[in-house]
């Protein structure tokens, strides 16, 4: 079993990337693997409602990391999305990200446990992490929970390994992942067999 997960932030060791860690390693104690993708700090293009992802059967844009992922997710048995917080929320280049990788690729996310995880100075960890979980549970994700929210304080490089309750709230998650995806494993029950779809417009 692997887990892939998204490092949303510019900086790719920075404390983002430890608090992932900390959930990396769990997993790995209970025998699962995991990978880490960074977003990087080049510019991200954003969804632009075109359409041409039903067409395609992905994003119409070709662009290296939305391949990366969206090939990494074709193998992944889950996700966890890791993001700063920036004004209070997500960072935007990852926002623009899964925007477009929800809205064209969700096929390869169908009932994967999921996760998200937030990393701020002192606040809007909570509206991160709002904004994050969206995309799982318009997807048919099973959200994966912890001890506490799943955020971790820390502002300057390394600072985030100082925040011993945050970091074992990231421990509890893997931990919480670890066992969510071995009890889906036997396979005893399969995933729910969907409705055709509702759409229901308010404006005629």
């Amino acid at each position: 079993m692997k887990v892939l997960m998204i490092n949303g932030s510019p900086h790719a060791k920075g404390n983002t990337y430890v608090a992932l860690r900390e959930v990396a390693g769990e997993l790995e104690k209970n025998g699962i693997d995991s990978e880490i993708i960074s977003i990087g700090a080049k510019a991200v293009q954003g969804c632009i409602a075109c359409g041409k992802c039903a067409e395609l059967g992905r994003c119409v844009f070709n662009d290296t990391l939305y391949d990366k992922v969206r090939t990494a997710l074709q193998t992944a048995d889950a996700i966890v999305i890791g993001s700063p917080v920036y004004y209070a929320g997500p960072n935007g280049s990852l926002c623009a990200l899964l925007d477009r990788l929800f809205y064209s690729a969700s096929d390869l996310m169908q009932y994967k446990p999921a996760a998200a995880v937030a990393v701020c100075r002192r606040s809007g960890g909570s509206a991160t992490l709002d904004r994050l979980n969206k995309y799982f549970t318009i997807t048919n994700m099973p959200v994966v929970s912890s001890q506490y929210w799943n955020i971790v304080h820390g502002r300057t490089p390394g600072e985030a390994s100082q925040d011993a309750e945050g970091l074992q709230t990231m421990r509890t998650l893997g931990r919480n992942m670890a066992w969510m995806l071995k009890n889906m494993e036997d396979g005893r029950h399969p995933a729910p067999t969907p409705e055709p779809r509702v759409m229901t417009n308010f404006i005629r």
